[in-house]
């Protein structure tokens, strides 16, 4: 097969791409001479078979782009993964997939032939006994999960991260421990036990958050609605879809997802089938009973599963399930496919990387120093082993060994308080991005509205109604009312919508309807009078409302003598006024209760009953009706065709309908609190332009005295310049602007660049296809875009979305292609975006907590040593200790903060520019707090060492091997315990400052007076839990014998206990300064280079 692009890079998400192929056409005609020959001894008659093929109808020119006489490649990838382009084996799966379906016949055999070859009746179904027989012999309908290489992921768990140049320490401490160390040396023994716990820790806790987050994924799948309407012993049931097998009759309707390969057996005749999520075009497939293609993959009588039936209702027989269908094909792919790091991944790797280079650089440089120097001038300072143990001490002090422990459990913290306030997000990207994200682009029904819809106006042409007036009307059955009986009937007919049978007994507005929420509204309206005539009335053909044609048609005979037998049928169309109004060339008139031409007064009169419904917010549905004479047979294709072309001509206006949709409760505030975030908050939806803009108003996306701009006054103002527009917009004074779908196409470059410059936008009258336009606008002029939405139509926009944010009560594809899913109110958005900022800056507290002491503080003494012949003032064990225990601890209290002020008057995060860890934070832990740690912590050892042994600080710099037996009288055993006391005294002293760092750092600009862990409003008590564990931890190293005798560490003298808190305070108190600096000086040199 000719790989397209010549096996260039797949795109990021699930296709199938059909491509030409002149050179295969021997070769497939070849596998199509074999399927034949393969199915003669399994189908009755062949003849028939293949002389349907020559009666194949040609394609309808609504069915989009024509797909026929083109091989199939199936490319296997999905969201934020890529492909393994270059894989033998996924090329040979391609082949076998190729083959596998080229052989396959079910769409070339009539009806009859595919219910005799799978042996079921269409009518009745499979029974239970048979449908179980087929279930344990083919396996439930699932798709195959990818292949999970866990000997993989359990590498990267042990060896990626920090744990890569760890696993280095570890050898080099087992090479310390013996041959180097003569007899071995059980100290470093211990440390590379020590450092394999380390290691063992981090793979723990990172494989934990992996399984947390499948654990999250799962949930969300479990909300997915997996069951489907199915034949089974003549009577239609909803079973699960996992249970379906090969032969099962199953129901489908518009909006479902096809829950198996079918082949069609009947249908509306208006059916259409979305397979962007097989092939990535947006084109609508239609379906057809008989074959349109002699590939299986091409026919447009199969409907795959996983597709979406965007239009009409039909019936088919499953004949592929699970691993055998397309899409399970595809999924077998999937363990070639590689996950791409998330923006929260890379930012810590970017971190990683920077660290790793540091450690490796100064370890070099330890090594080359005592190669060319120390071990030529100072042959007896430092040994072999002490070289490298002070090479695995620069490595240990360098990198902050708790850090990818602190930030695993960081997100999964606030991951838990998203899902207590009732938000289930599908990733860590999710929750980073969420505090990026500065435009908002809303659908309105069913997410700012609440998608309970009642008709609250009625109007003919000439004259203007009311609901309660045509059903006073219609119950004294008053024949001057012809017009208003019409109304009904169109109501009732062109209509969707069913009662459920279990609420028939309430009231019309109690009972619980099955269908969408227009349809239900006008249910309920038709349902308070009984309707003789639609009894008489039974409908023929369909074709329901779909986001593109915005109408629905509805063909009915048994009514005037408009019936089969005469050729003749009754027609309703019902859909938007602007989409209708122009097919119209007649008017039911409410005064004489006849029709009449359509003249420019009525026209006019029309027009404005539309633009005042609207005004008041309302829905304004037209209804019409017109006769129809077919040519073609009902039920075939060439039907379903000359009646959706000439639906919109010549129609007759009965009357107009406003349906008003209150707007949910919280969208008021959800917009103002968005857009107090800094988030610009748009309306994207297919409604009326006036009807949009008066809901826009009445929720504040509006602004209620503003001025709406539309397309044609945006290109007259020379005002209206981008570059003008934003600098308006950051001071305050942004501008409105109403575009509608129809004006979309037209747009320049220059307009798109004005038009994202603009405050408040509301997007109207849009298709699926111009929401996703709208968003990859925005998103390529460097916004972060967040996509709600529940219905069917907002999938593609929620998946091109940096975020997709789906309610619970949307539609199962909405929740599918959402990143983040709101289980409660629409206001939870709102807290999404807060938790996302607040874990972004617990995050940087937490490093910037860390590294003080975890790094920069731990390093000097390596360097003193190394460089300037200091005894070691702190040993590598200690230094893990506080990595890894002490510090440890003190940062998950940091987890455990709430936010220091109101994040959502912070502006959002710039994803290019702020950075998790920045120059700032490397200021502030590096150069401000470690620099007085180090010098506090180096003079606690210096002031020990002078207290208790006599050894003046200007004794010891270059003492290099001076510091050995006979020094001031000393025996060796005697200077190794000073050491080890002085050790011990630095890590002590390093302890209790991060007391002082902790109280600093939990706070960014406020002072420790406005904001205490004691009182409410931020009451932290782990704070004081964790400085606690950390002494405790501090006491069992030093005062444990055991821990001494193997450790080499030291009890520490009282007072050495109790001189750091002062200083600790002190730490605090130069920070508390600097807040002070950075709060009355905004504009200063501190406040510019402050984190």
């Amino acid at each position: 097969m000719k790989e397209e692009g010549n096996g260039d890079e797949v795109e990021n998400d699930l296709r199938i791409t059909f491509q030409e192929d002149g050179e295969r056409g021997a070769e497939r005609e070849r596998l199509d001479r074999g399927a034949r020959s393969a199915t003669r001894a399994r189908s009755m008659s062949r003849g028939s078979s293949r002389s349907s093929r020559s009666r194949i109808p040609p394609t309808s020119p609504y069915s989009g782009v024509q797909i026929e006489y083109r091989t199939l490649s199936i490319h296997v990838s999905e969201s934020r993964h890529q492909d393994l382009e270059g894989s033998e084996d996924l090329k040979d799966s391609r082949k076998r997939a190729e083959d596998y379906f080229a052989n396959l016949t079910y769409h070339e055999l009539n009806k009859e032939q595919i219910c005799q070859q799978l042996n079921v009746a269409a009518d009745q179904g499979l029974s239970d006994n048979a449908a179980a027989t087929r279930l344990q012999r083919d396996g439930r309908n699932t798709l195959p999960q990818p292949r999970v290489n866990y000997l993989k992921k359990l590498f990267f768990y042990v060896f990626g991260g920090f744990c890569s140049i760890l696993w280095i320490g570890v050898i080099i401490f087992f090479i310390c421990w013996q041959p180097l160390s003569n007899p071995p040396s059980p100290t470093n023994l211990a440390l590379a036990i020590l450092v394999l716990i380390v290691i063992m820790l981090q793979a723990s806790f990172n494989a934990f958050q992996d399984w947390s987050t499948s654990r999250t994924m799962k949930s969300i799948v479990d909300l997915l609605p997996s069951e489907t309407h199915v034949f089974r012993d003549g009577k239609l049931i909803s079973l699960p879809a996992t249970e379906l097998v090969a032969g099962d009759i199953v129901e489908l309707s518009m909006g479902c997802k096809v829950p198996a390969d079918l082949r069609l057996l009947q249908h509306s005749g208006d059916i259409r089938f979305d397979r962007s999520m097989l092939t990535g075009e947006p084109d609508e497939i239609e379906g057809a009973i008989n074959g349109t293609d002699s590939n299986f993959l091409e026919s447009r009588n199969i409907a795959l599963m996983g597709t979406l039936v965007v239009n009409g209702s039909g019936r088919g027989i499953v004949v592929l399930t699970g691993s055998r269908s397309v899409m399970g094909r595809i999924a077998q792919g999937m363990a070639d496919a590689k996950e791409v790091p998330t923006l929260i991944q890379k930012e810590i790797w970017r971190f990683v990387r920077i660290i790793v280079v540091l450690t490796i650089v100064l370890a070099l440089l330890i090594a080359l120093t005592w190669t060319f120097w120390l071990r030529r001038d100072h042959p007896s300072y430092m040994t072999v082993v002490a070289m490298l143990n002070n090479v695995m001490g620069c490595v240990v002090a360098f990198i902050p060994e708790g850090m990818p422990i602190a930030v695993s459990l960081t997100l999964m913290m606030v991951a838990r308080r998203m899902k207590a306030s009732n938000i289930l997000p599908k990733g860590l990207s999710t929750v980073e991005t969420l505090g990026c994200v500065n435009v908002i682009c809303s659908d309105k029904t069913g997410t700012l509205t609440q998608n309970v819809m009642s008709v609250a106006s009625v109007a003919f042409a000439d004259d203007v109604s009311s609901p309660k007036d045509v059903q006073e009307a219609l119950k004294k059955q008053d024949e001057a009312a012809a017009h208003m009986s019409r109304l009904h009937a169109a109501a009732s007919l062109c209509n969707d919508a069913t009662f459920d049978v279990t609420t028939q007994h309430l009231l019309p507005s109690e009972r619980k309807v099955q269908g969408n929420a227009t349809d239900a509204a006008l249910l309920r309206f038709t349902a308070l009078v009984e309707n003789h005539a639609k009894n008489d009335m039974q409908k023929v053909f369909q074709i329901p409302f779909n986001s593109k044609n915005k109408w629905m048609l509805t063909m009915v005979n048994g009514s005037r003598g408009l019936n089969e037998k005469s050729g003749h049928y009754q027609v309703y169309v019902k859909g938007a006024p602007d989409v209708l109004f122009p097919a119209c060339t007649k008017y039911w008139s409410s005064k004489t209760a006849s029709v009449h031409p359509l003249d420019v007064a009525i026209r006019s009169s029309i027009k404005a009953i539309q633009d005042q419904l609207s005004s008041n917010a309302e829905r304004v549905i037209m209804l019409c009706e017109k006769t129809m004479s077919p040519v073609n047979a009902p039920g075939s294709n060439s039907f379903s065709d000359e009646v959706a072309a000439k639906a919109l001509e010549g129609l007759t206006i009965i009357g107009i309908l406003g349906i008003i949709d209150p707007p949910r409760p919280e969208a008021m505030r959800t917009v103002s609190e968005c857009r107090r975030a800094g988030a610009r908050f748009f309306m994207v939806t297919g409604d009326y332009g006036l009807t949009a803009a008066a809901i826009a108003r009445s929720i504040g996306i509006f602004s209620q005295d503003a001025h709406i701009d539309d397309v044609q006054s945006l290109r007259a103002d020379p005002a209206a310049h981008s570059t003008e527009l934003r600098e308006k917009r950051l001071d305050g004074e942004g501008r409105s602007l109403l575009i509608e779908g129809k004006e979309l196409p037209g747009l320049t470059d220059e307009d798109w660049n004005a038009i994202c410059e603009y405050e408040e936008i509301v997007f109207a009258r849009t298709t699926p296809e111009q929401k996703l336009r709208i968003v990859n606008e925005f998103r390529e002029r460097d916004n972060v875009v967040a996509v709600t939405g529940d219905g069917v139509n907002d999938a593609p926009a929620l998946r091109a979305a940096d975020v997709g944010v789906a309610v619970i009560t949307g539609s199962d594809v909405a929740i599918e292609a959402a990143d983040l899913i709101l289980m409660d109110k629409f206001d939870s958005i709102i807290d999404a975006i807060r938790l996302g900022r607040l874990v972004f800056q617990n995050l940087q507290k937490v490093i910037s907590y860390l590294l003080p002491a975890g790094s920069w503080s731990e390093i000097w003494p390596v360097i003193a040593n190394v460089f300037f012949g200091v005894p070691l003032p702190l040993s590598s064990f200690l230094m893990i200790i506080i990595c890894v225990f002490t510090d440890l601890f003190l940062s998950l209290s940091i987890i455990m903060e709430k936010a220091e002020f109101d994040l959502l008057s912070l502006p959002p995060r710039n994803h290019k520019r702020d950075h998790l860890i920045t120059a700032k934070i490397y200021i502030q832990a590096y150069l401000f707090t470690g620099f007085m740690e180090t010098c506090i912590a180096h003079s606690m050892f210096f002031l020990y060492l002078w207290r208790y042994a006599g050894m003046p600080v200007s004794e010891l710099f270059f003492l290099f091997e001076g510091y050995s037996e006979g020094y001031r009288g000393y025996t060796q055993d005697q200077l190794t315990h000073f050491n080890n006391v002085g050790q011990c005294v630095y890590f002590v002293t390093l302890v209790i400052l991060q007391w002082g760092n902790i109280l600093a750092v939990r706070n960014r600009r406020l002072s420790l007076v406005q904001a205490d862990p004691v009182t409410k409003p931020r009451r932290n008590p782990w704070l004081v839990v964790s400085m606690l564990i950390s002494l405790a931890i501090a006491v069992f190293v030093t005062e444990v014998p055991g821990i001494q005798s193997l450790f080499n560490t030291a009890a520490v003298p009282i007072e050495f206990w109790f001189i750091p808190i002062p200083l600790a305070l002190a730490i605090l108190f130069m920070d508390e300064i600097r807040k002070l600096l950075v709060r009355t000086f905004p504009g200063g040199p501190i406040a510019k280079v402050a984190w």
